[in-house]
């Protein structure tokens, strides 16, 4: 089987260029101030040029690691969200005095780990790419460690991920001694394996995924690190962390054979139906923004998780369709709410964002895009998104959990509105004291407004592109 090198040059990049960043942090104490960030930019920038460039010669690298269309997107949404979260950082990570070598480095290696988790065509390979992912967040969540909340944050999420990489690697080791076999597609395939240890061992593997995606019942950590996590790499934890995972759960979905598929398509009901409900219901409580939007970020994932339900029909492309459109409004939102933050904390009560329609309207103006994409509105591509994702789940006959979705849909107008209102609706006498925007902040928020418009008005691309990277996933069977 040829060696092809060449097309691991994104992984290759990343890897190199955390690397560098921690050299530079070390040895050069006299550095220009923005060396950092410009080197952590132009690495994950370069990771995603070779990613699209690099056309592949093999259709896989020794059967470890994906090499085509559908891993190379992944690879560019990647980028492309790490580009986003270090343009919406950078002044907020020097206006707290956290964004050093240590932090800078790791975001292209959590982007590594992302690439190979999504990337992954055997389950060692899968499991080294989360923990390099899980590791990466750690350290990421309690980087400012003049904030206690972002260290207990750090705390939570490392316990309660020691927890589930446990379950993961149970799961897995069952896996193995069911199949015999560490390829994801041979292992899914279930032939002549024993069925009972089979299920069993998928059902610990799920675990550890549920809790990754925030999937209810493994939901239960999500607002307390959301809320304490500095707001940036909130957005990052939940658009990246969230999109390698679930394009690695539909791999693993469209891979798995008839059979064995049948008996997972009940649990996938269950698990999608819980979500969606207790994602929005939760979120209708909340008055801080973080923690609302880490309720609908569940939500959000239940609308995903009910999407496995039709990828065996033609619901593969609405759910990457989807993914990539989650990825960017979640990102956007987060982005966005902490750039109003200053230095001595997020600006999180839903009562700080009156009146900011009128004193930013720039990026309050982006930010209620975010809000009413999220709630699946025209011209937005959440709208976009939502429409084609229940348009293949009831056309593959699952109408009690389409017409499910689209009512949690309509509770979530309510909490989404919420924020908007705040920010138009009700006008303080004195403005709140929240910092202008950056030269970066512009050029982040600029891109997300314009992905979601472009995407809601016009899908017929990104739609296209994602059945043909779907199309390809059987070969590598």
């Amino acid at each position: 089987m040829p060696m092809d090198w060449p097309a691991l040059l994104p992984y290759l990049i990343l890897a190199g260029g955390g690397t560098l960043i921690f050299l530079a942090g070390a040895f050069w104490p006299r550095r220009p101030r923005d060396l950092l960030f410009v080197l952590a930019l132009l690495t994950v920038l370069g990771a995603g040029a070779a990613a699209v460039l690099m056309a592949p010669r093999a259709a896989t690298f020794l059967g470890l690691v994906d090499l085509g269309g559908y891993a190379r997107f992944f690879n560019c949404l990647f980028a492309a969200i790490s580009v986003l979260t270090l343009l919406f950082v950078r002044r907020y990570g020097q206006a707290r005095g956290f964004a050093g070598d240590e932090f800078y480095g790791l975001i292209p290696l959590a982007v590594l780990g992302m690439m190979l988790t999504a990337a992954a065509l055997s389950w060692l390979v899968f499991f080294l790419g989360l923990e390099l992912l899980s590791l990466c967040l750690y350290v990421l969540i309690a980087a400012d460690k003049g904030d206690a909340g972002a260290s207990e944050a750090g705390l939570k999420y490392f316990v309660m991920g020691a927890v589930a990489s446990a379950f993961l690697v149970f799961g897995l080791a069952l896996l193995y001694a069911a199949t015999g076999t560490l390829n994801i597609a041979a292992s899914l395939a279930g032939a002549g394996a024993d069925l009972p240890l089979l299920l069993l061992a998928l059902s610990l593997v799920l675990v550890g995924v549920g809790f990754k995606l925030s999937v209810v019942p493994f939901h239960l950590w999500t607002p307390d690190v959301y809320q304490g996590a500095p707001t940036p790499v909130t957005a990052f934890l939940a658009a990246g962390s969230k999109a390698a995972l679930a394009a690695a759960l539909l791999r693993f979905a469209l891979l798995t054979g008839d059979t064995l598929w049948g008996w997972c398509l009940p649990v996938v009901w269950v698990l999608a139906a819980l979500t969606m409900v207790v994602g929005n219901v939760t979120a209708l409580a909340q008055t801080r923004v973080k923690r609302l939007l880490a309720y609908s970020s569940v939500a959000q994932m239940g609308y995903l998780v009910m999407a496995l339900t039709a990828v065996k029909g033609t619901g593969a492309p609405a759910y990457v369709f989807y993914l990539a459109v989650y990825a960017v409004m979640d990102l956007g939102a987060f982005g966005l709410i902490g750039s109003f933050s200053g230095e001595k904390g997020d600006l999180d009560a839903l009562e700080d964002y009156r009146g900011l329609g009128y004193a930013q309207p720039w990026r309050a103006a982006v930010l209620a895009v975010c809000l009413i994409s999220l709630t699946g509105l025209p011209p937005t591509a959440g709208f976009m998104g939502k429409f084609v994702l229940f348009r293949a789940v009831l056309a593959s006959g699952f109408v009690t959990l389409g017409v499910l979705g689209i009512l949690t849909v309509i509770v979530s107008i309510f909490y989404y509105m919420k924020v908007v209102a705040a920010l138009y609706m009700r006008s303080p006498e004195v403005p709140p004291p929240v910092p202008g925007p950056d030269l970066s902040i512009r050029v982040a928020g600029g891109v997300v407004l314009l992905m979601l418009l472009w995407w809601g008005v016009a899908p017929d691309l990104m739609l296209a592109a994602a059945a043909r990277i779907v199309a390809a996933l059987p070969a590598l069977l």
